[in-house]
């Protein structure tokens, strides 16, 4: 029922909208914004955040490993072969999670909300070619007081391993329940969990605190 009353909307959409067909490619007028195509949307607004060796390069891999791994880190046999939300509520929720809020949402949100200057835009504004925003973007060590080059990478690199040291701490804590997993599927499980988290933790740093990087370093920055 699901899938029919999607295809009559997407039928729908495709015969009320038309498709947003531009004239051919010129090279002396680039378009403001200038946008990749949508499926490549979720990586481009990834950019804000995230240096490019780290949007297009580190984290899709470790989308495509993570996907690759899921088989062989998932050794729960409930499930297989049918539906049961109540017996994997962990699973499903961060697989949701991680396609939802941090694919379709930032597709979403770079065809929609992100106009010239790639600005964010409410539905209702209009895209203003003109629109200025002033940031001033920070390095975490710094909004916590820390001045000093190698001090701020010294904190950044601290704050950092204390991110991941919830990956050892959690398995202490936890040991007897862990036991059938193993230590390397939770090493990796938890590793590739904790790095989608801290992919969030590093969009609302950046949003709600103009914060640019956690670490600093002549050749890393994070």
């Amino acid at each position: 029922m699901c899938a029919i009353i999607l295809t009559i909307m997407l039928t729908a959409w495709s015969i009320l909208v038309d498709a947003p067909l531009e004239e051919p490619a010129n090279p002396s007028a680039t378009p403001n914004p200038s946008k990749a195509p949508w499926y490549f949307l979720g990586l481009q607004e990834m950019l804000v955040y995230f240096d490019p060796w780290m949007a297009g390069v580190v984290m899709p891999t470790l989308i495509i490993v993570g996907l690759m791994a899921i088989p062989f880190i998932d050794v729960n046999p409930k499930g297989n072969g049918y539906y049961t939300f109540g017996e994997r509520r962990f699973a499903i929720l961060t697989f949701l999670f991680g396609f939802l809020v941090l694919w379709v949402w930032l597709v979403i949100q770079g065809t929609f909300l992100r106009g010239p200057g790639w600005n964010f835009f409410m539905p209702w504004e209009e895209w203003d070619p003109h629109k200025v925003v002033a940031l001033t973007n920070v390095d975490l060590p710094y909004l916590l007081g820390f001045r000093g080059y190698w001090t701020e990478a010294a904190v950044g690199a601290v704050c950092l391993l204390a991110w991941y040291a919830t990956i050892p701490a959690w398995y202490i804590w936890r040991r007897k329940s862990l036991v059938n997993v193993g230590i390397v599927r939770y090493a990796i499980k938890s590793f590739l969990f904790v790095t989608m988290m801290g992919l969030v933790a590093k969009m609302l740093l950046r949003i709600f605190l103009n914060v640019k990087y956690v670490l600093v370093t002549p050749c890393l920055n994070i």
